[in-house]
């Protein structure tokens, strides 16, 4: 089976074996991958470290949350991921993608900060930030609290504050590295508060106008 089919297949199955919720299963994979080809589109004749190096971000991208601690243990659901990748990419492939997924998550880059990756560190740059990309959506945020069991209510409370504490600090944290992504990013921040807004207008109105038993 060539690559990609490979790819989203493991994906679909690992979701739903790690019963991984909607917020970080395929559909993430997917987003993720697609702001990640923007990226490196927008910053390939300004990073010539970045040619040839497509399969290994855009596999990174496809296959990061499929070792979150959230959902199994880091160790395990590395080992998981290399065994299937072990005839489709070189050892070296392997073995950057499995640096680059156990570190460019915002808990580890705050942390530990940004990892040496050598020639691979854009391609690093380019999986994580599309990652972040991916995070200025509320709705997001607000499934996965549901999730986790919490009310509707706390989710979305939840949700706020994840996005005034950490996701709406990026720009200013100095989280992005390419020009395209400052941009977007911007973008993003942006809508993210008008997403914001209107689901506190959205809450207001059931508030306000629906009695419960």
């Amino acid at each position: 089976m060539r690559l990609l089919p490979a790819l989203l297949q493991y994906v679909k199955f690992t979701s739903t074996k790690l019963k991984i919720d909607e917020s970080h299963a395929l559909g993430h994979s997917l987003n993720v991958l697609h702001y990640a080809h923007d990226i490196y589109t927008n910053s390939i004749n300004k990073y010539p470290l970045l040619k040839g190096t497509e399969p290994i971000i855009y596999t990174s991208c496809i296959l990061h949350d499929m070792c979150d601690k959230k959902y199994i243990n880091v160790a395990d659901g590395v080992k998981s991921i290399n065994e299937f990748l072990q005839y489709r990419m070189t050892p070296i492939e392997i073995d950057t993608v499995e640096k680059i997924i156990t570190s460019m998550s915002y808990s580890r880059v705050k942390a530990n900060g940004f990892p040496e990756l050598g020639k691979y560190q854009i391609a690093y740059h380019v999986t994580r930030e599309a990652d972040l990309l991916s995070a200025y959506d509320i709705n997001r945020a607000i499934i996965y609290e549901m999730y986790t069991g919490l009310t509707v209510e706390a989710s979305i409370q939840d949700s706020y504050n994840l996005f005034e504490n950490r996701v709406l600090k990026y720009r200013s944290d100095n989280l992005f590295y390419t020009d395209y992504s400052k941009q977007k990013s911007e973008e993003l921040h942006n809508e993210a508060m008008k997403q914001i807004e209107a689901w506190k207008k959205i809450k207001q109105c059931f508030d306000n106008n629906f009695v419960y038993d």
